[in-house]
């Protein structure tokens, strides 16, 4: 068996990436999305929306560095064109979204999206004993699970 530099089987760090690169792309179209929803929302709660937005994209450029350096990590090449990104991605762009209820529902679906496929990469990884990816995976799917109660209490509705 031949391991990377972090001791894991090339392969197998190899099949992570790749899926890791998925998720990057997932994350990509969402960071765009909300950073829409930010700029484009309207109405009586635009005040608290678009702090929120902006709250919610932070975010997610963090994680879209952390994903692209975990890639690298595993010795493998991070996407790094939106193109890929959009070919790769299971999200789908949003558009012209101007009302806040939708662009939280959005969210919401995009990390129900996001949730299932992280437990499935977190499998993964702990099946390799990649440690790394895991508490990395463990850290998302802990902060979206929160975040959809909240966002689903704000529409009115249980998570």
């Amino acid at each position: 068996m031949s391991t990377n530099l972090i001791g894991l089987d090339k392969q197998g760090a190899g099949a992570l990436a790749e899926q890791l690169n998925g998720l990057l792309a997932n994350y990509q179209v969402l960071y765009m999305n909300v950073r829409g929803f930010h700029w484009n929302v309207q109405g009586a709660n635009f005040f608290e929306l678009h702090a929120k937005f902006e709250e919610i994209y932070d975010q997610l450029l963090i994680k879209v560095d952390e994903l692209a350096e975990r890639i690298l990590t595993l010795g493998q090449q991070p996407l790094h064109g939106f193109s890929d990104y959009l070919s790769r991605a299971q999200l789908d762009e949003a558009k012209n979204v101007h009302d806040g209820h939708v662009a939280v529902e959005n969210i919401l679906g995009a990390y129900q999206l996001l949730l299932g496929q992280q437990r499935k990469i977190l499998a993964a990884a702990a099946e390799l004993g990649d440690e790394g990816t895991v508490s990395l995976l463990s850290d998302y799917i802990s902060q979206q699970e929160k975040e959809s109660w909240m966002l689903a209490a704000y529409q009115g509705r249980r998570a």
